[in-house]
C-alpha cells in the first residue's frame, strides 16, 4: 500500500469517524472549550481569599477592587460557561470570555512568559472558532432563504482560529536530542502546520486530538497528587486548558477548516 493509499484510508477512518459522532461532537467540543473557564470560575470561589490576597498584594490595588477582580472573574466565566452550553447569547459570552483572558494576562503578569501567552492566545483561538460556529448557526434559522457562501468573518474567524489553537503545542516541543523527542517534534510540527494552513485538515485535527489526550492524561494527571500540594493546582490548570483547545480542535473537525484554506481551494482546482 502506498503513501497516498494510506493517507485516503485513514480520511476514510475520519470522515466515518464524523459521520458516526457529528450528533455529539459539537456538544462535546463546547463542554472541552470551556472546560478551562469552569474550573477556573470554580477555583475562583474555593480560593476566594488566596485570589484576592494575591491581587491585592501584587498590584497594590486594595481590598475592595481586588474582591472585585474575584467577583468578575467567577460571575464572568461560570455565566459564559453556562451561555455557551446553554447555546444562548453565545457571542456575547465569547466576547465576555475573550475579556477574561485579556484582564487575566495582564493581572497574572501571562504577558511576560511566553509558554503561559501562548496557550492564553489558544484559548482565545477556540473562542474564535467558537464565534464561527454560532454565526452558522444563526444562518441556518433562515431555512430557504438563498445565501451567497460563507461569510468573509466567519472565513477569517475559522483562520484565526486555526493559527492561534496550534500556538499551544508550540508550548509542547522537546529540544532534547533523543529520537523520541525529534520525532515527536517532527511528527506535531508537521500536523499543527497541516491545521494552521488548512490542509488535510480534519485528520490532521483528529490526530491532534488524540495525541493532546495521551499527553494530557499522562503528564498532567493531576489526581495522582494530593491536593495541598502546589503541583496539584498546576497540574489541574495544564490539564483543563489543554482539554480546552482539544475543545477547539474538535470544533474544527465538526466545522471544517473554511473558506481560507487549501481544502476549500483544492475544491477549485
Amino acid at each position: 500500500m502506498g503513501q497516498e493509499d494510506l493517507m485516503n484510508k485513514a480520511e476514510d477512518v475520519a470522515d466515518q469517524f464524523l459521520r458516526v459522532t457529528k450528533q455529539y461532537l459539537p456538544h462535546l467540543a463546547r463542554l472541552c472549550l470551556i472546560s478551562t473557564f469552569l474550573e477556573d470560575g470554580i477555583r475562583m470561589w474555593f480560593q476566594w481569599n488566596d485570589q484576592r490576597d494575591y491581587i491585592e498584594a501584587t498590584w497594590s490595588c486594595g481590598y475592595f477592587l481586588a474582591t472585585c477582580f474575584v467577583l468578575l472573574n467567577l460571575l464572568g466565566q461560570l455565566g459564559g460557561c453556562v451561555l455557551i452550553l446553554s447555546r444562548n447569547f453565545v457571542q456575547y459570552a465569547c466576547f465576555g470570555l475573550f475579556g477574561i483572558i485579556a484582564l487575566q494576562t495582564v493581572a497574572y503578569s501571562i504577558l511576560w512568559d511566553l509558554k503561559f501567552l501562548m496557550r492564553n492566545l489558544a484559548l482565545g483561538g477556540g473562542l474564535l472558532l467558537l464565534l464561527a460556529e454560532s454565526r452558522s448557526e444563526g444562518k441556518s434559522m433562515f431555512a430557504g432563504v438563498p445565501s451567497m457562501g460563507e461569510s468573509s468573518p466567519k472565513q477569517y474567524m475559522q483562520l484565526g482560529g486555526r493559527v492561534l489553537l496550534v500556538l499551544m503545542f508550540m508550548t509542547l516541543l522537546h529540544f532534547d536530542f533523543n529520537f523520541f523527542s525529534i520525532l515527536q517534534n517532527l511528527v506535531g510540527t508537521a500536523l499543527i502546520i497541516l491545521v494552521a494552513i488548512g490542509f488535510k485538515t480534519k485528520l490532521a485535527a483528529l490526530t491532534l486530538v488524540l495525541w493532546l489526550l495521551v499527553i494530557n492524561v499522562y503528564f498532567n494527571a493531576f489526581w495522582t497528587i494530593p491536593a495541598y500540594k502546589p503541583m496539584h493546582d498546576f497540574l489541574k490548570y495544564d490539564f483543563f486548558q489543554t482539554t480546552s483547545v482539544i475543545g477547539g480542535l474538535l470544533l474544527v473537525v465538526a466545522l471544517g477548516p473554511g473558506g481560507v484554506s487549501m481544502d476549500e481551494k483544492k475544491k477549485e482546482w
